[in-house]
């Protein structure tokens, strides 16, 4: 009995259909030409893209400290807290600060009233004068008396200033807008003035900074166009613009900062993330371009792109080597092989051969 369900010659012939079909579609093919996509050499100015990176910084951060000794009582944020500028962070334990603006406040009072009676007293004395009822030399002792103790008022005053100043110097408030980096003091810690006890970084107006390379120093201006993009590069270029060119080189890497603003507020800017950015230079000069997707390398370095031109049987192509010159914006300078309008394959190019036909696909949409 046969191994096999169907007869041979059944086999045989299904065995040989997808092959029959597989060559038939191969000639079809042949016959058609091998579909590609083409472009067009154009004439354009050529640019110059230089590529950096760089880090998100901030216009201020701040190490913040007491202006004051004292007892921590408070402490109304942590690392990661946002504030606005004038929040209360910090405070310190007020009561004798307290006590001693209140003895001062008392002083001022006094004060004022002793000034008050002495001019009262003097006021009397003067109306006496006409009536030659009272010596003038008392009439002087009472004037002097009101200076003095007008001088005295000022001093209480002062005095009194400088200890409601004192107290307010018991809380520690936010210079500016942002967030707090490191919290470097605890709850019943004795801290001293200057001693910082909390970390503050600006997280508005952030800019992203880049070190350029000395050799682009010149051609550098703040009206170079830029992009830029945040973290992984994941997310579409943005537009942004040159704010600062430190014109001076750093000896050890050969490079220029160079700063740069977005042209939006970006939300998604952190002090520290890392930004790449793209740099547009022009040349100042014209030139022959393709896109880059023409372009086929061989290890030997030679570059080659296939030129589709019109044939006795249609269109075919044929090989042409080329030399390069700088890329950018997905084009490709062309020095020498191509004139301006000659039709070059994009897509489909891997696996053409000299006059093979072939036929156009669509352009691709815009």
């Amino acid at each position: 009995m046969s191994r096999f369900p169907f007869p041979a010659h059944r086999i045989s012939k299904t065995l040989l259909l997808p092959g029959i079909f597989f060559a038939a579609l191969a000639m079809s093919q042949a016959d058609q030409g091998a579909p590609v996509r083409i472009d067009t050499v154009t004439e354009q100015p050529i640019q110059r893209v230089i590529k950096l990176n760089g880090t998100v910084t901030t216009p201020r951060s701040a190490r913040l400290s007491a202006a004051t000794a004292g007892l921590v009582t408070a402490l109304h944020v942590d690392a990661g807290s946002q504030v606005k500028a004038g929040d209360v962070l910090l405070e310190m334990d007020p009561i004798l600060a307290e006590r001693q603006w209140q003895s001062a406040q008392a002083s001022a009072a006094s004060a004022r009233l002793a000034v008050a009676d002495a001019q009262r007293r003097l006021e009397e004395a003067r109306a006496l004068i006409p009536q030659k009822s009272i010596a003038k030399s008392v009439v002087r002792d009472l004037e002097a008396a009101v200076a003095q103790d007008g001088a005295e008022l000022q001093r209480a005053e002062a005095d009194a200033g400088h200890a409601k100043h004192i107290l307010e110097r018991h809380q520690l408030r936010a210079p500016f807008t942002g967030v707090v980096s490191a919290k470097e003091t605890e709850l019943g810690e004795w801290v001293n003035p200057g001693q910082p006890v909390l970390t503050l970084v600006a997280t508005q107006e952030l800019r992203m900074d880049f070190p350029v390379s000395e050799d682009y120093l010149a051609d550098v201006t703040r009206d170079t166009p830029v992009t830029y993009s945040l973290g992984d590069n994941s997310s579409a270029a943005q537009p942004a613009t040159i704010t600062t060119i430190v014109p001076v080189t750093d000896p050890g890497a050969r490079t220029f900062l160079l700063r740069v603003q977005p042209d939006t507020a970006d939300p998604r800017m952190i002090p520290g993330m890392s930004a790449r950015a793209q740099l547009t230079l022009d040349t100042g000069r014209r030139g022959l371009t393709v896109p880059r997707d023409a372009l086929l390398k061989f290890p030997d370095g030679q570059v080659v792109v296939w030129v589709v031109k019109d044939g006795t049987d249609g269109l075919q192509v044929s090989e042409t080597r080329v030399a390069t010159g700088v890329v950018f914006d997905g084009q490709v300078e062309i020095l020498e092989g191509l004139k301006a309008g000659a039709q070059v394959v994009v897509q489909g190019n891997e696996a053409l051969q000299n006059g093979q036909r072939v036929t156009l696909l669509p352009a691709r949409s815009s």
